[in-house]
């Protein structure tokens, strides 16, 4: 049996030092215990004709390949009035990223690549912000000021982003606490990135500058599902006002997570809601891991300041590398070098996530701040190891290491070898300190990795191109008057209703309760019906179904209302929702035709029955009640539907 890595064991040994569980097995205890804390900025896209800065359509989006222009720029550090650098800018700088836009003129103008002054903001977005305020009970500011926000990865040309607090200090509702809001901001969007490969990194403009909000909590949440059902009420919330764009995109997600002991790190655009709980609860425990890497350390190195690493640059050719991208180093163009890292035995291999440890931390970090494409290093405890013992042995000889230290090989082009080695030593020596201030990116399995440094509390100053907007209080009274009810009154509308729970989600997400509300209301159907049709039949149709671009749901609300008028049994409306969804300009007759409906009287649906019993006996010999059910019900099914209740053709047929 192949004996497993020394390294591999560490990993293992370390999940048990610091307590971790998976996410299906932790409990409340395990994130008091670690001190797991979260807050959330939910961003949600407005849906207005025009982008909020100008004049530009919003909504209107391209192919990656579809652009009339390219704007080529390079993000360079500045000195602020207090004479420091911004630590977002310099590591931005270190990248030497090459930043490209692709813009198509019909979405994109002078004003997004930073050429023209804004405009005045758009009126219709800055209403709808008021309206959504107004229902997380926020208190709306008296005069609207423009601020400008710095965003330093390139996403938006000018390298700030035009944003405006509209509402503060408000609160939302979950099932068993509330949680407490901050506030609520209007903004531009950013551009949607196609690629970051090495020193290039594009972009395109189709959705730079269309408004969005963003609600900002205060990190009231103490474990995991409770971060995703607050995002997804203030997603319902927004929703709700049917005033907002929906799809891929439209909501995004920024998650701040720390643990006692650690500090605030971004998990920057979630995607998914249902991303959440993983995401945050692998955080919180690989903070929890760093401390006690930091601990670790700090027990062997008493002085950290004084700690140094060492390095040397190798000739591939001298070593019996098996693995091919060490093989072809040199034909690639590409320098390897070995760091040696005193007393950082069995930290490399120290668990930080799922399946990564601290060695993946490094490797991270050369990849976005030196632009090493990964795979781009390897060390000497790697829990999948591709280089062999023996050879880690002759290095360490050429570095003078010692027994309780730890190596790191990588490679890359010769320009960004600088780079490179300055970004492993800096990510060793805030090993000392704990957990670094940053934004990370995530991934569909619960992992994230390195994004940038988080930038510092002072990235916002006024916009001295936008005069302050004073908000009346009639202008605020009026939009009080159409807000909608809150998620948590729906909620409580459908329990009384004694609506299916599983239903809820889907009927929220889709903001469909004011369809529901009606149904029941003005047609007077049972809820129970109404919410099963929509969060259950529905949920499946729209799943399984292309739909037309010209469907709406409120032609769901005319299905019902003809099928009420035509004197039709419900039941046949699960039926005629495929048809509607993918033809819903079809008349009422037409889908009937096309689902081959006939009109026929309940009794003579149930004339056959006798017939059917006994052409049953004749070729079944079932003695089971039940089963000679199922089958008569077969039989008249396609009879019965609109004609019979189908329930009460059970109830017929049983009894029979």
């Amino acid at each position: 049996m192949k004996k497993k890595p020394e390294s591999l064991k560490n990993y293992q040994e370390t999940l048990e030092e610091i307590g971790y569980v998976d996410r299906k097995s932790a409990t409340q205890e395990d994130y008091d215990r670690i001190g797991f804390m979260s807050g959330l900025e939910v961003h949600q896209q407005l849906k207005t004709k025009k982008k909020l800065f100008c004049q530009c359509p919003a909504g209107i989006y391209q192919k990656d390949d579809d652009f009339n222009a390219e704007i080529i720029r390079h993000m360079r550090p500045t000195l602020s009035e207090l004479g420091e650098y911004d630590g977002t800018a310099l590591m931005e700088f270190k990248t030497k990223k090459e930043i490209i836009y692709r813009i198509n003129n019909k979405t994109t103008c002078t004003y997004e690549i930073d050429d023209t002054p804004p405009f005045v903001i758009n009126k219709e977005a800055l209403d709808i912000a008021i309206e959504i305020s107004l229902l997380k009970k926020l208190n709306i500011v008296g005069e609207v000021h423009i601020t400008r926000k710095q965003y330093l990865d390139g996403s938006i040309p000018t390298g700030f982003q035009r944003t405006a607090i509209i509402g503060v200090e408000g609160e939302i509702e979950l099932k068993n606490k509330k949680v407490r809001l901050i506030q609520l901001s209007i903004e531009e969007d950013s551009c949607r990135e196609i690629s970051d490969i090495g020193h290039t990194r594009i972009y395109k403009t189709d959705r730079l500058g269309m408004p969005l909000i963003e609600t900002v909590t205060y990190p009231d949440m103490v474990n995991p599902d409770e971060v995703a059902e607050a995002c997804q009420v203030i997603r319902f919330l927004n929703r709700s006002t049917g005033k907002v764009r929906t799809g891929i995109g439209a909501g995004r997600e920024d998650v701040n997570v720390s643990c006692r002991g650690g500090t605030r790190v971004e998990i920057k655009g979630v995607a998914r809601i249902n991303w959440i709980p993983e995401l945050t609860h692998n955080e919180a425990f690989r903070q929890w891991a760093l401390l006690n890497i930091r601990q670790k350390l700090l027990s062997k190195i008493k002085d950290p300041a004084k700690w140094n690493m060492n390095y040397l640059m190798l000739d591939p050719m001298y070593f019996d590398f098996k693995n091919t991208i060490l093989k072809n180093l040199k034909n690639n163009g590409q320098k390897l070098y070995a760091v040696n890292l005193p007393k950082f035995k069995n930290i490399l291999s120290h668990f930080t996530q799922p399946g990564l440890c601290f060695g993946d931390e490094i490797s991270d970090r050369l990849k976005v701040i030196a632009c090493i494409e990964k795979p781009n290093m390897t060390h000497s405890e790697d829990i999948k190891p591709i280089i062999s013992d023996e050879i880690f042995a002759s290095i360490k000889k050429l570095l003078s290491s010692k027994v309780d230290d730890a190596i790191i090989l990588f490679w890359g082009p010769t320009d960004d070898i600088k780079t490179a080695l300055e970004t492993i030593e800096e990510r060793c020596r805030m090993a000392f300190v704990g957990v670094p201030n940053e934004t990370r990116k995530s991934f569909v399995d619960g992992t994230t990795m390195f994004e940038r440094v988080l930038p510092g509390a002072d990235r916002m100053y006024p916009d001295t191109d936008s005069a302050p907007i004073p908000l009346k209080d009639s202008r605020i009274n009026e939009l009080g008057k159409n807000i909608p009810l809150t998620t948590m009154d729906n909620i409580k509308q459908m329990k009384k209703w004694k609506i299916p729970e599983d239903t809820y989600t889907y009927i929220l997400k889709k903001n469909l309760f004011p369809l529901l509300k009606r149904i029941v209301e003005e047609l007077g159907q049972k809820p129970v019906f109404v919410g099963t049709l929509l969060g259950h039949r529905f949920k499946f149709v729209e799943g399984h179904y292309e739909a037309s671009a010209d469907f709406d749901y409120e032609r769901i609300y005319d299905l019902i209302k003809s099928v009420i008028e035509k004197k039709l049994e419900t039941d046949i409306v699960r039926y005629l929702l495929p048809l509607l969804y993918q033809h819903p300009k079809m008349d009422f007759e037409s889908l009937l035709t096309s689902l081959k409906f006939k009109k026929t009287k309940p009794e003579e649906v149930t004339a056959n029955i006798p017939f059917l019993i006994k052409k049953f006996n004749s070729i079944r010999h079932s003695s089971e009640k039940s089963a000679q059910t199922d089958w008569l019900m077969g039989q008249l099914r396609s009879k019965a539907i609109g004609n019979v209740s189908l329930k009460q053709l059970r109830k017929t047929v049983e009894k029979s």
